[in-house]
């Protein structure tokens, strides 16, 4: 769900936001804000690119993550990754790897920036492309918060690239999308887990059979 391409000052890179929580286990914060020093998971994201942790597809992704027992150890695909936080938040869970795939070089560069500011560059690849740049599968988890119709234009790639028995976490999908996205996943073997219906968009987890 990557935002249109545009060019952005390192002011805009770095402007203060407030800090904020999502579910149970999250934190988003600044680059420049100081941690707090409590329980909390906490994501340090320069914004950038789509997905600060404030639009509610990004927020629903995150609350059904921290609830994934399938995230520990997991092998990640994000695709239409933007900022990054969704893998960062996956990695966070205890996922052992993660491949950032985003079509908008600007995206790109912002989740590399993420990455290092949380100490994780070293488990993630990411890619400046569409999902046709990757040839490798067998991913345990499958994050794509990306608009409806490209979930479908890319469900067959999506499902051949995660492991049977694997998850798939797609979001961003408006509710006029969501039976057409469920039924396609549903016809190329995969059972819906969880379906949550948000204000204007909806979230779908899926399990390859």
């Amino acid at each position: 769900m990557t935002e249109n391409p545009q060019s952005h000052s390192p002011d805009q890179l770095l402007s203060s936001y407030p800090s904020f929580t999502i579910g149970e286990r999250f934190r988003i914060l600044a680059p420049e804000d100081q941690a707090p020093r409590d329980e909390r998971i906490n994501l340090i994201i320069a914004k950038g690119a789509f997905g600060s942790g404030e639009h509610e597809t990004s927020a629903c992704c995150l609350e059904m993550l921290e609830e994934l027992p399938q995230v520990q150890n997991a092998r990640v695909l994000d695709l239409g990754s933007g900022t990054g936080i969704l893998a960062l938040a996956a990695l966070k869970l205890g996922a052992a790897s993660a491949v950032c795939i985003d079509i908008n070089p600007a995206a790109v560069r912002t989740c590399e920036r993420n990455c290092a500011l949380n100490g994780l560059s070293d488990r993630v690849r990411n890619i400046a492309g569409s999902l046709d740049s990757l040839d490798a599968g067998g991913f345990d988890l499958v994050l794509a918060n990306i608009y409806g119709d490209l979930l479908l234009d890319f469900a067959s790639g999506l499902v051949e690239r995660t492991r049977p028995g694997g998850m798939l976490l797609l979001s961003g999908i408006l509710w006029a999308y969501n039976f057409d996205v469920r039924t396609c996943y549903e016809r190329l073997g995969c059972q819906v887990v969880k379906n949550r219906m948000l204000q204007e968009f909806s979230t779908v987890l899926l399990q390859k059979g």
